[in-house]
C-alpha cells in the first residue's frame, strides 16, 4: 500500500517536491480557489500556519480551477493574489486537477483514505447539497472532491486522519490540528 510520502507535487516553477520532505510534520492539504465564496478560508489558513508552523504544521495549497472555474489566473497571479489579499506565507503549488482523468495522484490517494462524509449542518451545507444534487443526484456516493477548500489532515506518521469539507467551520479544523501538534 502506498504512503503519503510516496507522492510528489509540482511547483509553479516546473519542479517537483517530494512529500518525504514533510515526514514527521502535520500536514493540511487543501485545494484552493481565488474567486470562490470560500476564498476567505485563506485568512484562517494563514492564521493556522502562523500559530502552528513552528511546532510542525505544513499547509499544502493546491490551487484548482475545476469548481466553477473560480481560479482562472496563472500560478504567479494566484500567488500574488494570496500574498496581497491574505498575506499568506505558506507555499502555493502548481494549479492542478483534484478529480478526473488528470487529477494529481496525491488526490487519488487522499480520496481513497478519506471519502466524502457529508457537508455537515447549517445553511451553507444545505445550499451545497442542493447545488450539487442538481448536476449529480448521487454526488454523495463518490469520494470525489466536491468543491474548493476541501481539506485533508495528515498526522506526523503520515496517516490521513480527517477530511473537512469547505462548509465545516475553520474552528473545527483548528481544533483537530491543535490535537496533533
Amino acid at each position: 500500500m502506498a504512503s503519503i510520502y510516496d507522492y510528489r507535487l509540482p511547483t509553479p516553477k516546473g519542479e517537483e517536491v517530494s512529500l518525504k520532505e514533510f515526514q514527521g510534520k502535520v500536514l493540511l492539504i487543501v485545494n484552493t480557489a481565488t474567486g470562490c465564496g470560500f476564498t476567505p478560508h485563506y485568512k484562517a489558513l494563514e492564521e493556522l500556519y502562523e500559530e502552528f508552523h513552528d511546532r510542525g504544521l505544513e499547509i499544502i495549497d493546491v490551487p484548482c480551477n475545476q469548481f466553477g472555474h473560480q481560479t482562472p489566473g496563472s500560478d504567479s497571479e494566484i500567488s500574488e493574489f494570496c500574498t496581497l489579499n491574505y498575506q499568506t506565507q505558506f507555499p502555493h503549488y502548481k494549479k492542478s486537477d483534484v478529480n478526473g482523468e488528470h487529477e494529481l495522484p496525491l488526490y487519488t490517494y487522499l480520496k481513497s483514505q478519506k471519502g466524502f462524509e457529508g457537508f455537515g449542518e447549517g445553511e451553507t451545507a444545505q445550499f451545497m447539497d442542493q447545488f450539487l444534487k442538481k448536476s449529480d443526484p448521487n454526488y454523495q456516493a463518490s469520494s470525489s472532491i466536491k468543491w474548493n477548500f476541501t481539506k485533508f489532515l495528515v498526522n506526523r506518521e503520515g496517516k490521513v486522519v480527517a477530511r473537512f469539507e469547505p462548509t465545516i467551520e475553520m474552528s473545527s479544523v483548528r481544533e483537530a490540528v491543535a490535537k496533533l501538534i
